[in-house]
């Protein structure tokens, strides 16, 4: 009689998932990386030194704090105290196919795909406009940090608001697109004070401000942009008194809180007050 034929994950073929790939889809990403090696923040406790070594080439990982390492099943029964089944099906998400060898990569021309800032002013388009409105933001707190920024992709042009970070780099979000334009980076409003407020978007931020009007005269702020920036946001905290962290209730944002209070005891987790639902704007 011949076997079922089914579409689920094999533990033999799941070894072979890139265990850096299934990292990012649990929300963390190397603190430095090469060709052979990256070392990341244990998923396991809080450090602001990585102790956490990925063999790229083996595709294994040891946790030098913990004295412990496996391959990547083990790794996600760990991280998300679940069964091997239940890793398994977590692994085959969003996978269209069981090969997990690098595909070929074919080089685009740069300007296919790199965002061409073309104009940047005050916002004024109505379906910001109302794009904001739909996000429970007003327009007097937008015009304190967000512009109008047109920009071209792939020949055609588009319109966002957006928010500009330390480098220079946009964040660009409208009702139907989430982009960015490199360089990426965190954000970082100086405002002259001693607190900190840290969020990971655009639209944390602009919530706190529509709901506090006078929060601004008693701190900073720091929008990461992403997580992948939280060594970067240990090194900001360091330069305050105390600092407030509104990141997402999901489980890449609670690593991060989990992270920045491990680094900084000055930290106070706010997610409570929004507990049940996965940001503080929605």
């Amino acid at each position: 009689m011949k076997r079922k034929r089914t579409n689920g994950l094999s533990c033999e073929r799941a070894r072979a998932f890139p265990i850096e790939r299934a990292l990012a889809k649990l929300g963390h990403f190397p603190t430095r990386s090469t060709g052979k090696e990256a070392w990341f923040l244990s998923p396991f406790r809080p450090e602001a030194q990585a102790s956490f070594k990925l063999s790229k080439k083996l595709n294994r990982w040891y946790d030098h704090g913990a004295g412990k390492g496996g391959n990547v099943i083990d790794l996600v029964c760990l991280i998300n105290k679940c069964s091997v089944k239940e890793t398994l099906d977590f692994l085959n998400t969003g996978q269209t196919s069981f090969s997990f060898q690098q595909q070929p990569i074919f080089k685009k021309k740069e300007n296919d795909t790199k965002i061409q800032i073309t104009k940047v002013k005050e916002l004024s388009h109505f379906a910001l406009e109302d794009y904001l409105k739909s996000r429970n933001i007003g327009p007097r707190t937008a015009l304190k940090y967000i512009t109008e920024v047109h920009y071209r992709l792939k020949d055609k042009s588009y319109f966002a608001i957006g928010l500009k970070n330390d480098s220079g780099g946009w964040e660009l979000r409208n009702k139907y697109v989430k982009n960015s334009c490199s360089p990426k980076d965190v954000t970082h409003i100086k405002n002259g004070h001693t607190k900190l407020i840290v969020t990971e978007g655009m639209f944390d931020l602009l919530s706190i401000l529509e709901v506090s009007e006078n929060i601004e005269s008693e701190h900073d702020f720091l929008v990461l942009n992403s997580t992948a920036f939280v060594q970067k946001a240990m090194r900001i905290i360091e330069g305050y008194t105390s600092t407030l962290l509104y990141l997402d209730n999901d489980l890449n944002g609670k690593q991060t809180t989990h992270n920045l209070i491990g680094h900084c005891k000055k930290c106070e987790d706010r997610s409570t007050l929004y507990k049940g639902f996965k940001d503080i704007n929605e």
